[in-house]
């Protein structure tokens, strides 16, 4: 059974990791992120990583040095202890997706990436899907979840067939995958899994979008969101290939 990607993704331009801007506190995947795009009537993309206790924790690096200022992998760590760990330029700390949903409350897409935990991008997958699918039962409001990793996207669409699902997809350069074997990303690369995965759209690399795999799928049905646009002026050109955009560094305007 393929969930169908709700209406809203396809027409409220998506702010990529929340409506981030660190120079007025809103750091990327924040709640004064989120509330932020909430409050301006965004679609809003997070990402999630594992606490060491297992809850889904919406972050995006595997460190946290880059956006806390102190190193430490995120996975080695309970979810009270990134809880506590503060956002540099924020004045809270790391939120559970569980948090997060009750700030978004349904008032707008939320579209949910599950980062990788194979390392890979191969089979070594489970956990942190069963942890979303569980943080999302009973939530109500339009949603979405994807992943790079192809086994990530099926196993939580084993666990929650009724959440429409897709893969993040990509050109699949050495220069910018270069801890993924060449054979991985020569499969990846023309989105075979599409099917096999209950898959009901792709976001794909915006640089990219004129790959003719992409408007194959596009014609046989499946949505084209794609990450992530800078400018008004790409904006332009991607919406010519895709449904919809993830945005940052701008305000992307609302579709008449």
């Amino acid at each position: 059974m393929m969930a169908l990607l709700h209406a809203d993704f396809l027409h409220l331009p998506i702010a990529h990791r929340a409506l981030h801007d660190r120079a007025a506190g809103r750091p990327e995947n924040s709640r004064a992120a989120v509330r932020a795009a909430v409050k301006a009537g965004y679609g809003i993309e997070i990402d999630v990583q594992p606490s060491s206790d297992g809850v889904a924790m919406v972050f995006h690096d595997y460190d946290l040095r880059r956006l806390t200022g102190v190193g430490g992998r995120v996975a080695a760590l309970t979810a009270a202890d990134l809880s506590s760990r503060r956002l540099l330029d924020a004045e809270d700390g790391i939120p559970t997706l569980v948090e997060v949903l009750e700030i978004v409350g349904g008032k707008v897409p939320l579209l949910i990436e599950i980062k990788d935990q194979d390392g890979a991008l191969g089979p070594a997958v489970g956990g942190l899907e069963l942890a979303v699918a569980g943080a999302l039962k009973g939530y109500a409001g339009p949603v979405a979840v994807m992943s790079f990793n192809p086994h990530s996207v099926a196993a939580f669409h084993r666990a929650a067939p009724d959440v429409a699902v897709g893969l993040i997809t990509s050109s699949y350069r050495l220069k910018d995958w270069p801890l993924i074997p060449a054979a991985t990303r020569d499969h990846l690369r023309e989105i075979p899994d599409y099917n096999r995965t209950g898959a009901a759209f792709i976001s794909h690399e915006v640089g990219d979008l004129a790959r003719p795999r992409v408007a194959e799928l596009r014609a046989k049905g499946a949505r084209i969101l794609c990450w992530t646009v800078r400018t008004p002026e790409a904006e332009r050109i991607a919406r010519q290939h895709a449904d919809n955009i993830t945005f940052e560094q701008y305000l992307a305007p609302f579709p008449a």
